[in-house]
């Protein structure tokens, strides 16, 4: 085997990496899995996906979302209740949506890594 190992209790150098980008979406905005990969320049979606969902738990998981703006399956309920409360911006479910859940609206709540105003839309993509 080759490699560094971790001790019991130390996280991966890229999981830290995740994890610090994660604690830095301000409440109401949120970034793709790809968003958090382009912003350290490594890994891809799957790897902060990985990350998230071995050590997010102390961090805010629910601010870090797939593309398509869908509710992380197993988690939506949690999560509903965190956009909720934060005001991240959410689009209705259409009628015939599975569960009537509603999408985040990733227009409006996509946040870049810029200005961290969750009201004005700055630092959002586009």
């Amino acid at each position: 085997m080759s490699g560094r190992r971790e001790e019991p209790g130390e996280l991966p150098p890229y999981a830290e990496r995740v994890l610090e980008v994660v604690e830095l979406v301000p409440p109401g905005r949120v970034m793709t899995y790809g968003d958090v990969a382009e912003w350290l320049g490594e890994g891809g979606p799957r790897q902060v996906g990985r990350v998230l969902a071995l050590y997010g738990g102390a961090v805010p998981w629910w601010r870090v979302v797939r593309a398509d703006g869908v509710l992380l399956a197993g988690h939506e309920l949690r999560a509903l209740d965190h956009y909720r409360e934060e005001g991240t911006p959410l689009r209705e479910a259409a009628r015939d949506a599975d569960g009537h859940l509603p999408r985040l609206d990733l227009r409006r709540a996509r946040w870049d890594g810029g200005a961290a105003d969750a009201d004005t839309g700055d630092g959002a993509h586009t």
